[in-house]
């Protein structure tokens, strides 16, 4: 059995910067570009070792069982080798190139405001907005180059997009990818660009873009658009457009999510008599019926005439409050009538009668306006 201890050459009580130090020198001393490929197997041994010894959960299971209580977690030397040991030191240097990177990129998402009319919120509505953004050039159709001409090999990569050098460590000589300067990791260069682009294969431009707005939206709602956005750099795919939706208030109607609230204002004789009011809404004039003896603030329902439910098929109601309308200034005729329906109503003098609070105004409009 192994003794990793033994290996990296540290006592049993050895702290994790000693057996870190251990590591260092071993692994400067035993790396195969300086003590050669037969020093391999023993370089492998030396990170076997620190791979267990410098994680304190493996260290604690090989100081009480030895190798076998690692398991496949340790001891077998699977999880560590030479791209771990240059990812330690170096971060991602000694790692392979990936290739060229593309020249086009996704363009970036867009973000405009549109205004509507609480009538467009109501049924939907179609709608333009015009847009300053980025579009594929239409000189050279998102290749960059001259019509004509194409994108040629670069001659410090040949195409591979990155270039590799050789450097200096403790461990000994060290490969480095980075990405090739000459071409920008992109593999090949434009020596003729597209004179309408500048080699952008893009260009800023003004669209006229058509929105659809479903029924039922409301102020803050977007409505996404995809592939309206910017056309990315090397013609890369468009970004998304989002339309940001606000609804105008209306003179008249307010709105209570799918539900539509209105004021009627009817004289005191018309809701002590009842009446047939005309009221124009959204689907065009509505008669409500006003019976006998409505009292202030009640509230009349007339169904289906809201507002779309948004992604559904039905639609909201329009509540109808309706205000009774107290005259403010009497003739002497009018006093006379309304003294005399006050004697025969027994209300020369009425006297308040209290009511208990859960059924006052406020009460009431609350229960009409939820539907209880």
């Amino acid at each position: 059995m192994n003794d990793y201890y033994e290996i990296l050459g540290v006592p049993r009580t050895a702290t994790q910067e000693e057996i870190k130090r251990a590591y260092r020198k071993l692994a400067r001393k035993l790396h195969p570009d300086v003590a050669g490929p037969e020093a391999e197997d023993q370089f492998k041994e030396v990170g076997r070792a620190y791979e267990v010894l410098s994680n304190p959960e493996k260290r604690q299971m090989y100081d009480l069982g030895g190798e076998s209580a690692l398991g496949g977690n340790g001891g077998g030397g699977a999880g560590f080798g030479f791209s771990d040991i240059f990812e330690t030191f170096f971060g991602a240097a000694g790692g392979a190139s990936r290739g060229p990177a593309p020249r086009g990129r996704r363009g970036q998402d867009a973000l405009i405001r549109l205004e509507v009319e609480l009538r467009d919120a109501v049924f939907g509505v179609e709608e333009e907005v015009q847009v300053d953004t980025a579009v594929l050039c239409g000189t050279c159709n998102g290749t960059c180059t001259r019509p004509g001409t194409s994108v040629q090999t670069c001659a410090v990569c040949h195409g591979r997009g990155s270039v590799q050098r050789v450097a200096r460590s403790f461990l000994g000589n060290v490969m480095t990818t980075s990405p090739c300067s000459a071409c920008g990791g992109h593999g090949t260069t434009i020596p003729d660009p597209c004179p309408e682009c500048s080699g952008q294969g893009r260009v800023r431009n003004r669209r006229t873009i058509p929105v659809s707005v479903p029924a039922g939206v409301d102020t803050g709602n977007r409505i996404k658009l995809t592939g309206s956005g910017e056309v990315g750099p090397g013609g890369g795919p468009a970004g998304d457009l989002y339309v940001e939706l606000r609804v105008r208030p209306h003179p008249v109607f307010a709105r209570r999510g799918d539900d539509l609230y209105a004021r009627v204002e009817v004289p005191m004789t018309a809701a002590a008599l009842g009446t047939v009011l005309h009221l124009e809404t959204f689907d065009g004039p509505e008669e409500i019926d006003i019976a006998p003896g409505t009292q202030p603030e009640e509230v009349i329902t007339l169904e289906g005439l809201g507002v779309g439910r948004l992604n559904g098929p039905d639609r909201g109601d329009l509540k109808v409050q309706v205000d009774v309308e107290v005259p403010t200034a009497l003739d002497d005729r009018q006093r006379e009538l309304l003294l005399e329906l006050a004697t025969l109503r027994g209300e020369e003098r009425a006297e308040p009668r209290l009511t208990p609070a859960s059924n006052g105004v406020f009460s009431r409009l609350r229960d009409r306006f939820s539907g209880r």
